[in-house]
């Protein structure tokens, strides 16, 4: 008899085996797929939206640019419609946080709701140009899901000093020369990048291609080199040395600002190997107003 009962005891025991074997899978499935049980279906992220564009009958794509997960390219399903409680939460330069739902080629977003709506933006168009240039800058230079919890800062301090009254060309320049050193961009300005000689002061070259200052000596040979003058060095080494109240502090002519600002647009225009659009609707504003012709407001 007891090989028989032994038989009959058999299914019970394999059967307690399977479902162990099955625990101890699942358990190896955890500790070697972390990354995808960490993929939650539903998350929250602060962002700034940078910009968007219709998707088809009332759904909008949108780039947003958020602060624990870099840039984002979203969907917000029937924001388009008069009846969305979305819409008016995702406008361009708008910091809000987001409710989102993965999906499987684009994230969806659930719920927005905006945080500062940076008001004195949209009812300048001087300054409208200036974070336009802003988000464009940072779109161009950044790459998606790709965390930078600096630049999102630098951001919004940016739009925040634009509607404050800060001087809006030192504010840019700073924005320009930070954005530029966390990409990995920074020119530099202490060293002649042809012969490695520590920069004189003395009127001097700047090379795009090469990435910054060349000395007297070897700017001539190099085709691409345009003058700068030694108080556009000296400028540009204040801001890349200084937190921004200290950099702002020292007054300076709009003619250096107008020279600096030409500079740094042709070394970021060679970097991305296309010009932007802000920096030309910036200008077009700027003469209609000195022309006297009052540009209409955004």
């Amino acid at each position: 008899m007891r090989p028989y009962i032994t038989w009959l005891r058999m299914p019970f025991v394999l059967s307690g085996t399977y479902t162990l074997y099955r625990f101890i899978s699942s358990q190896l499935q955890r500790w070697y797929n972390p990354v995808m049980l960490s993929r939650e279906r539903v998350y929250r992220t602060e962002a700034v939206v940078l910009r968007r564009q219709d998707l088809g009958e009332a759904d909008r794509l949108l780039t947003v640019y958020s602060l624990d997960r870099g840039k984002l390219r979203l969907v917000a399903k029937g924001a388009r419609r008069p009846s969305s409680r979305k819409a008016g939460h995702l406008e361009p330069f708008t910091r809000v946080k987001l409710l989102l739902a993965r999906g499987r080629e684009l994230d969806i977003i659930t719920q927005a709701e905006a945080i500062e709506t940076y008001p004195g933006i949209q009812g300048d168009l001087i300054r409208f140009g200036q974070a336009s240039y802003a988000v464009e800058l940072l779109d161009r230079f950044t790459v998606e899901r790709e965390e930078n919890q600096t630049l999102y800062r630098l951001l919004i301090n940016t739009l925040e000093r634009l509607i404050s009254g800060e001087d809006p060309s030192a504010t840019m320049l700073f924005y320009e020369l930070r954005l530029l050193d966390q990409v990995g961009y920074r020119p530099e300005l202490f060293r002649c990048v042809g012969c490695g000689e520590e920069i004189r002061p003395r009127d001097q070259f700047f090379s795009a291609a090469d990435g910054g200052i060349l000395c007297p000596v070897c700017g001539p040979v190099h085709g691409d080199a345009r003058p700068i003058s030694l108080t556009e060095l000296k400028v540009l080494r204040h801001f890349v040395r200084s937190p921004f109240q200290v950099a702002t502090s020292t007054q300076i002519r709009p003619k250096i600002y107008k020279g600096v600002d030409r500079l740094i647009e042709d070394y970021v225009s060679y970097l991305l190997e296309r010009k932007l659009h802000a920096p030309d609707f910036i200008r077009r504003v700027l003469r209609m107003k000195q022309e006297g012709v009052e540009p209409n407001k955004v």
